[in-house]
């Protein structure tokens, strides 16, 4: 209990202190994140540049990879850029390691003087910093020294056990049984779903003089297919692509490791037997780590596209019914990082626009044709838009909940009141519709000057949606000022319009109910043009 005790304590704090770090790396980042990934072409060598960078950032691979599961299950990326990614997220996980064996080459980074200095620098720059940026450094710094006590508690844990023979065995036997320590290695990693963690651990047995070369090498190939596990637990549910996006991590870390074991058991067994049975050092760990995933990517880069293949042949199911009904672009494994699944919402936001954009072009037309399958049309898309608002709504209040910063925390608040207007104007479309059958029934129809009153009206009420959903898309300003002009022009246009209508009415020029369905229709239109222009005015705050 001496011993076991003192090392989970120290792991709490190196995987707390390391969480601590690549949510403050991540806030910092910000909008670079988003940035980055708009980087990302079909070229896979930018994937893997952009793998490696964002692991480094948030400095867990399994992290990088669920996030990859969420962009393809969500449509963002395709398999030809996930798989670069992926292959870059292994290179950038070792950034970990290297930090933690620096204590060996850098004795200016000695844990026993650099983390207590950090964590106090952290903590006085979060009292006294004022900004966002401030406390996201402090964060920074805080983490880092609080990975640094934890490294350094689970090797003082360990020291005991090198005069331990039976401890001693066991790494003897994981050396000498390449199968047992890639089990091992797999294990461990898989049940602390961090193979960054798992590879800390390792360093700080071999900080203590208990861990033989050969054992190492064996268990760091396991740690990189237990890292895997997150990933394939998290596909659980996902679509077809998602899936073999899981599997293809799966498949490039097994393939990795029966090359790299091969080479192993070679160079131990039969050309330097001796070279496995000296103890590692933490750099040497860290080293291993490195050319391993350095080198699976460079020997595996050249053939990706057959890790594709085979790993859609392990990935048959069902194709997913028909998504065109609800959002696509959401999803929860997503929210880890928050600044990428801001813009996802605002993609999702703007197709639903479209699909708003499609309705209201459709009833520009139905309240003269009277068409009924463009009535069905309008409230069949009337039904999605409800759907996938409800869907974006609640995945933007979960969004609001995670670590934004103060602008993206205001670009959030601003897309939930886009996402009502652009609802509303949904409804008014279903309303278009209603009053095209009210008038099929009624067997009635306006007057030749109503109509074209109201088709003036409506195309100016669907050019400042037009032009609205522009500004949104693009984040034009010059467009949303021509939507508040619309929106003038069309209140102008709608007291115009219903004083010549009172004036036909008086006059018997037109039938009461044919009247009343005039009167609803120019409300709806106005109001069509007021939701435009709500936003218009939150875009041009947005961009101020």
């Amino acid at each position: 209990m001496n011993i076991i005790i003192p090392f989970v304590g120290g792991l709490g704090m190196f995987i707390y202190g390391m969480q601590i770090m690549a949510q403050g790396l991540e806030n910092a980042a910000g909008n670079r994140m988003k940035s980055l990934l708009e980087a990302l072409t079909k070229n896979k060598f930018f994937g893997v540049l952009l793998g490696a960078v964002i692991t480094a950032v948030i400095q867990s691979s399994s992290a990088t990879t669920v996030m990859v599961v969420g962009f393809v299950n969500a449509g963002i990326m395709n398999l030809s850029q996930a798989m670069g990614v992926i292959m870059g997220a292994n290179v950038g996980t070792t950034v970990t390691g290297w930090l933690v064996s620096s204590v060996e080459w850098a004795k200016f980074l000695s844990p026993a003087n650099l983390a207590p200095i950090a964590i106090m620098a952290g903590v006085i720059l979060m009292m006294a910093g004022k900004r966002h940026s401030s406390k996201d450094v402090s964060s920074i710094i805080i983490g880092f020294g609080i990975l640094f006590v934890g490294i350094t508690t689970m090797s003082s844990a360990v020291e005991p056990l090198k005069d331990s023979a039976v401890f001693r065995d066991v790494f003897v036997t994981l050396g000498t049984n390449p199968f047992l320590g890639i089990l091992a290695g797999a294990v461990v990693t898989a049940i602390i779903q961090s193979s960054s963690a798992s590879v800390g651990i390792l360093q700080s047995l071999a900080a203590a003089g208990l861990v033989p070369f050969s054992a190492a090498i064996y268990i760091i190939m396991g740690q990189n297919i237990g890292t895997c596990v997150t990933a394939m637990l998290s596909s659980v549910g996902a679509k077809k692509n998602a899936k073999v996006a899981a599997r293809m991590h799966l498949l490039f870390n097994i393939i990795g490791t029966v090359i790299f074991s091969v080479v192993a058991i070679i160079i131990f067994k039969v050309a330097f037997p001796h070279l496995g049975e000296g103890m590692i050092t933490q750099t040497q760990i860290s080293a291993a780590h490195t050319i391993f995933n350095i080198g699976t990517t460079l020997i595996l880069f050249p053939v990706s596209n057959w890790i594709i293949v085979l790993a859609k042949k392990l990935s048959r199911v069902e194709e997913e019914e028909n998504t065109v009904h609800r959002a696509v672009h959401l999803d929860e494994r997503m929210l880890e990082t928050p600044g990428l699944a801001l813009q996802s919402t605002v993609s999702e936001t703007a197709r639903m626009g479209e699909l708003v954009k499609n309705s209201l072009h459709c009833a520009k037309d139905v309240i003269f044709s009277l068409d009924k399958k463009q009535i069905q049309t309008i409230k069949e898309e009337e039904d999605m838009v409800d759907r996938m608002c409800e869907e974006i709504t609640e995945y933007t209040v979960k969004l609001s909940a995670m670590t934004l910063s103060e602008k993206e925390n205001k670009q959030a608040s601003s897309l939930l009141q886009i996402l009502s207007d652009m609802e509303r104007v949904g409804d008014y479309c279903e309303n278009f519709a209603e009053f095209a059958e009210t008038l099929a029934q009624i067997e009635s129809d306006f007057t030749r000057t109503a109509k074209e009153q109201l088709k003036s009206m409506m195309e100016v009420c669907v050019k400042s949606y037009d032009l609205a959903l522009e500004a949104f898309k693009n984040k034009d300003r010059s467009c949303a000022f021509k939507v508040i002009e619309e929106e003038t022009r069309a209140d102008d246009l709608e007291i115009t319009m219903r004083a010549g209508h009172m004036e036909r009415l008086v006059n018997n020029e037109c039938s009461t109910q044919a009247g009343v369905v005039f009167l609803d229709a120019l409300v709806c239109m106005e109001r069509v043009s007021d939701h435009s222009r709500n936003i218009a005015e939150e875009i041009l705050q947005q961009t101020s």
